[in-house]
């Protein structure tokens, strides 16, 4: 079992139960999936750069990346239906618990001039996403070997009902929003 997952069970779902007069144990919020994005919009001129991100991105992970596909044609940028155009990873159980160890305490330090994640990254329902320019910070990615710095999007979903609730749930498990 992870160290996390161990440490939600025992400190923070009792923490949560008391703070928000849940009835229920079905009623604390709790991580669900991440989802690891990374759009590669030169991908149409060059489908290496693709190559490129699908392996960082496994090593980032941990788990084997799926391409995804253009659903609609954009003349402008030169982009038609069913072209890839990007990569993305779903990580649930103990490889989620383990990869959002990793953000909070090995990762997101590593950013320069880092002074905590913004609350402005919750959707309403409880799940948070933040936006990393540089893949750099994630201790699998060898500098030598990178063609060129990518952005990565992560999205954590909860079973939180609320933003109040998930923003807890998320300051409980480590993640560090500004004041």
């Amino acid at each position: 079992m992870s160290y996390l997952k161990s440490h939600y069970e025992q400190n923070i779902a009792p923490m949560l139960m008391e703070s928000f007069q849940y009835k229920n144990v079905m009623q604390i919020p709790k991580l669900d999936k991440v989802v690891l994005n990374m759009g590669i919009g030169e991908a149409i001129h060059n489908i290496k750069l693709l190559d490129s991100a699908k392996e960082e991105l496994k090593n980032i992970a941990g788990q084997q990346p799926v391409i995804r596909r253009a659903k609609k044609s954009i003349a402008a940028f030169k982009l038609r239906e069913g072209m890839p155009i990007g990569c993305m990873v779903t990580l649930r159980r103990i490889r989620m618990y383990d990869f959002y160890y990793k953000l909070v305490n090995i990762a997101l330090p590593r950013v320069r001039d880092f002074r905590g994640l913004s609350v402005k990254g919750f959707d309403g329902n409880g799940n948070y996403t933040l936006g990393i320019k540089e893949h750099i910070i994630f201790p699998e990615i060898d500098y030598d070997k990178i063609d060129r710095i990518k952005g990565l999007n992560i999205t954590v979903v909860t079973t939180a009902n609320t933003d109040e609730e998930g923003k807890e749930l998320l300051k409980l498990l480590g993640m560090p929003f500004r004041n």
